[in-house]
């Protein structure tokens, strides 16, 4: 999905009470009544534990039921019982890697009227993690597996330190773009547009990879979790393609579908 920083959408978002609870709150439109636990309790697992195996969700499975997507009701108690089940594999995951400094997620959901469909990750003022879908994206999904292997692919971000990475390489390219600009003798607009030009080539140069990246360790989260990544990522066969451009910031749908199925086969 796509990677970019929502930080004023997010920053709409208290601190959440609980995922469920949030979650209700802002799929109350939706018909998210109570739900009944089915899985651990987010953020219930210390550094380094075994994450526990999740129980079945009762959730829509069947593609022949649902041929389109989900009905709104259930798209918003599949979303919230999703989240129950991916936020503590992912959360482990992520503190397994040891590098990683803040790994409570925060999964906010974007309501803001006439929003496309969107996922998200970014980090809030204190480095935490949030990771948000719209209601939109929400509402367009077909299972629980794709809302797992979105979300998985978005804490995937995270894990990766794909924020810190692309930052990095806006600011090589960003002093490069001043670099050339200064040598050709321009003045100080000129040395800025040169700048402007060298942070948006250095900021798009890995983001195909970085999706791939992030598609793979997804597909783990997703399949740790109990969800089948393999169904999740069918998504993109109907999303368009991208395809093979130059500084394209996703790679193409085909290159995707083959990340997932090769980080499948070696799990």
């Amino acid at each position: 999905m796509p990677f970019a920083s929502f930080a004023r959408a997010a920053a709409r978002f208290a601190p959440r009470a609980g995922p469920r609870a949030a979650l209700c709150a802002v799929l109350a439109a939706a018909g998210c009544a109570p739900l009944p636990v089915i899985g651990p309790v987010a953020g219930s697992l210390a550094p380094g534990a075994p994450v526990p195996a999740p129980v079945p969700a009762p959730v829509v499975r069947s593609a022949e039921a649902v041929p389109d997507r989900l009905p709104p009701r259930v798209a918003a108690r599949t979303f919230a019982q999703v989240v129950e089940l991916i936020e503590p594999v992912a959360e482990a995951l992520c503190r397994a890697q040891g590098d990683v400094p803040d790994c409570d997620y925060q999964i906010v959901v974007d309501d803001r009227p006439g929003v496309p469909p969107n996922a998200f990750q970014t980090v809030n003022r204190q480095g935490r993690p949030v990771v948000g879908m719209t209601l939109a994206l929400i509402a367009e999904a077909r299972n629980a597996d794709e809302l797992a292997f979105i979300l998985g692919h978005e804490m995937a971000h995270h894990i990766a330190g794909h924020l810190d990475r692309q930052r990095e390489a806006e600011g090589f390219g960003q002093a490069l773009g001043v670099a050339i600009g200064r040598a050709r003798g321009l003045d100080r607009a000129g040395v800025a547009e040169f700048a402007r030009a060298g942070a948006l080539v250095g900021a798009r140069r890995f983001g195909p990879t970085f999706e791939l990246e992030a598609d793979a360790i997804g597909t783990r989260i997703a399949a740790e979790a109990g969800f089948d990544p393999l169904r999740g990522a069918a998504f993109f066969q109907r999303i368009p393609d991208p395809g093979d451009r130059f500084l394209g910031t996703h790679p193409p749908n085909a290159a995707r579908l083959d990340a997932v199925r090769r980080a499948a086969a070696g799990l």
